[in-house]
């Protein structure tokens, strides 16, 4: 499952105030009732943009291939294989000493039966139109699905904990950590028959940028950072004094 590390803390754009927001874990103590909710239909709606990536026939992300591939090999469904590789991944964060939290376990148990749902809802083998929108259609779906899981700040999925853990372990680049794991897992799920085609090439180009445009839309802010003070110090940065209006408050 592709998506953005939580560690270290991510940074994006906020759209108002122009400020970087962290992305980094915040407690479930704070506002689980705003927060749990977010980190679920993200997930959700992860596992059934690949299903609609699936449908399409026209190529995968980097893990759903490796998923795919296996799948013809053992008579389990690609969302099983799909929770069955996280917690493989999850074993692997032992020796690099990442700690697991609620984001990571709700991970591996929602992204899955999701994805499974979604393929049972979809009918297999519709005309090309139908499958070049439904691949338009997971990619967008996709991007947007990681800025809002990502964006409730409850911990990083397995396969971020994979690649912040050996980026630390290595002292590499994030990027060519991601990048070498990437490659590895498209090589392996290749080799065992999985769908490669101009869906993989689509994804990987255009994924990055749907989540960045949308994550600062989703992000959750700490309650610190919602008081009135700090929304008022944004509102005298960001508006601007016009001739009809005259001078933004406070000047």
């Amino acid at each position: 499952m592709t998506a953005l590390a939580l560690k270290p803390p991510f940074r994006g754009t906020c759209p108002v105030s122009g400020e970087l927001m962290s992305l980094s874990y915040l407690p479930l103590r704070e506002r689980p009732a705003r927060r749990l909710p977010q980190l679920v239909a993200g997930l959700f709606l992860y596992g059934f943009s690949v299903a609609l990536m699936i449908r399409s026939g026209l190529g995968l992300a980097p893990w759903s291939v490796l998923n795919e591939g296996l799948a013809r090999h053992v008579p389990l469904s690609f969302g099983t294989l799909t929770n069955l590789i996280g917690v493989a991944v999850l074993l692997l964060w032992i020796p690099l000493r990442q700690r697991p939290t609620l984001g990571t376990f709700a991970n591996i148990l929602t992204v899955g039966w999701s994805c499974d749902l979604g393929l049972w809802l979809l009918p297999p083998g519709p005309a090309l139109p139908v499958r070049a929108a439904l691949l338009a259609a997971g990619i967008l779906l996709n991007g947007l699905s990681i800025a809002v899981y990502v964006g409730a700040r409850c911990g990083p999925g397995p396969r971020d904990g994979l690649m912040t853990g050996l980026t630390a372990l290595t002292g590499r680049s994030v990027r060519a950590v991601r990048t070498a794991i990437e490659i590895v897992v498209l090589a392996t799920g290749w080799l065992l028959g999985g769908g490669v085609g101009v869906g993989t090439v689509l994804y990987a180009v255009a994924v990055g940028p749907v989540a960045q445009y949308w994550m600062p839309r989703f992000t959750y802010r700490e309650r610190r950072d919602q008081g009135p003070d700090r929304a008022a110090a944004a509102t005298r940065r960001t508006r601007r004094p016009c001739a009809e209006t005259g001078p933004g408050p406070g000047r």
